[in-house]
């Protein structure tokens, strides 16, 4: 299979296009199957629609940088042709089918595509086989376009990081104001998707990393219940807190994506079953009649973004939730030490794991990167440096790390979320999901202000980020969160409240 492996190479194609239909932004996947059946509209027209876009705004134009590499157009149409002649003889593998996604570039990927956690180590590194995840979504009809940039290592690599920024794909930009930081790690998944330059995108947490760029960029993502999606090629942070999740411009199109790549995994411990199909759950009525508390110690950074949220509780009000306020995590949020002692340790043992199962000509353990750092430390640490690197390697105490794991998912889980839905007998949880976005500085790192993330990440428990307005140009989100395995609930509510609040609004590229 010829595939492109440079970004500058693999748009040279696009040059070829003599004909492009002008992209319909903002179009669901409901839309496009609807016109994928009136024959309006064919999977080969969609991709060549979005290989445009991306040629016209990710190193051009906005030059937003959202993408690392693409599978070659011609590629990508026979496999879009393939998938428009199965419609075309009345076999419909789902709502997947045909639909465009773009992959975080830390998921194996075997189509020659390079996994490389945007490392100019790992420009190179082919894995020998699909993440079960890339299977799920294949058999389901998506079309893999390629893979989106993100802070390099999943931003576990300094102390001092700018978000969304690689040294291999360079610096993400937020779609709404290229000045301003597109968070991260999963920083290009988030703006590929708002700045429509694909259907639908993975992205990876540990925490935060699918919240808070989905809730800066102003699209909906789903950071599942830990084991809900295998966690099977894709390099890693910790395995106590990893997970892929969906990201998407409504709650439907994130929905529908969750359902396709569901399903239990041998090779990753963690992994589950889904107990029913998530789409069931997309009700209109979703707020009715559920308790939802409102902690407001994740708030409190910014004002503005406050105000919005004051306004969005009575439209949750409106829609017949019963809405419990000033609900407080019994003994605050403790977890932070201990949560730092388990991804230092789960680091450095996933990355040899990761190595054994997918492996690189050069690199077998976290000592080879942060040492071929230091040789290569023009090209990959210009900005900043790999202090996270030399802490993992000297986190070995297996007694500390286990104490610390259990402590840490008992802080967050049984002492935080699940005390307080407990004390105040709630369905979930609520709060601003993070502050608006901040300039980005690379000598001086992120200007974090706080967020709604950690309590879930580090319990492993299902979080949900929906659009809920805009502070001055620039979007926030409004997070839904709860108990282990409580995504139908969190679902019914953010759908529901999607539909109230419409507040997703395209980003204009220039």
């Amino acid at each position: 299979m010829k595939i492109i492996r440079t970004l500058s190479t693999a748009l040279a194609f696009v040059a070829l296009l003599t004909t492009v239909q002008v992209l319909a932004h903002e179009r669901t996947i409901s839309d496009i199957q609807a016109e994928f059946q009136s024959g309006k509209l064919t999977s080969v027209a969609l991709v060549e629609e979005y290989y445009a876009t991306i040629k016209k705004h990710n190193s051009d134009g906005a030059d937003l940088r959202a993408v690392i590499s693409l599978i070659d157009l011609d590629t990508l149409r026979e496999q879009a042709r393939q998938l428009d002649n199965e419609l075309a003889a009345g076999h419909s593998r789902g709502e997947l089918h045909g639909i465009p996604v773009l992959l975080k570039d830390n998921i194996d990927t075997a189509d020659g595509l390079a996994n490389t956690a945007g490392s100019y180590l790992l420009r190179d590194h082919m894995p020998p086989d699909d993440a079960f995840i890339v299977q799920r979504l294949r058999a389901a009809g998506a079309i893999i376009m390629g893979k989106a940039n993100l802070s390099e290592w999943a931003n576990f690599r300094s102390t001092n990081s700018a978000s969304g920024w690689s040294s291999l794909g360079g610096l993400v930009k937020n779609p709404y104001d290229t000045s301003r930081t597109a968070c991260g790690s999963s920083s290009g998944s988030a703006v590929a998707v708002s700045a429509n330059f694909t259907v639908l995108a993975v992205g990876t947490e540990t925490d935060g990393s699918l919240i808070c760029p989905a809730a800066i960029n102003g699209i909906v993502t789903i950071k599942p219940t830990v084991g809900l999606l295998s966690r099977d090629g894709i390099i890693p942070i910790s395995a106590s807190q990893d997970t892929a999740g969906p990201m998407a411009r409504s709650v439907t199109d994130a929905v529908y994506m969750l359902d396709a790549m569901v399903g239990k995994d041998s090779a990753d411990s963690a992994s589950f079953a889904p107990t029913a199909n998530y789409s069931r759950h997309l009700r209109v009525d979703g707020l009715a009649g559920k308790r939802i508390g409102v902690v407001r110690e994740l708030m409190g950074y910014n004002q503005a973004m406050d105000a919005i949220f004051a306004e969005r509780l009575e439209q949750l009000k409106e829609a017949g939730a019963i809405i419990v306020d000033e609900v407080k995590f019994p003994q605050g949020r403790n977890w932070g030490n201990d949560e730092f002692a388990v991804l230092l340790y789960e680091f450095n043992q996933g990355m040899t794991e990761y190595f054994a199962a997918s492996p690189h000509t050069q690199y077998s353990s976290l000592q080879d990167l942060h040492d071929a750092n230091i040789a290569h430390a023009e090209t990959t640490m210009p900005w900043f440096g790999q202090e996270l690197f030399t802490m993992a390697l000297a986190a070995t105490d297996k007694e500390t790390y286990l104490t610390a794991k259990k402590s840490a998912r008992e802080k967050a889980g049984k002492l935080a979320i699940d005390a307080a839905m407990a004390d105040y007998d709630l369905d979930l949880l609520i709060a601003p999901s993070v502050s608006p976005a901040w300039k980005i500085d690379l000598i001086n790192g992120d200007n974090f202000s706080g967020s709604a993330s950690g309590a879930a990440a580090v319990a492993g428990y299902p979080h949900i980020t929906v659009p809920m307005g805009f502070v001055e140009h620039l979007p926030v989100g409004m997070s839904f969160f709860g108990t282990a395995k409580s995504e139908p609930i969190l679902i019914e509510a953010a759908y529901a409240f999607e539909q109230i609040s419409q507040a997703r609004r395209a980003p204009v590229l220039r």
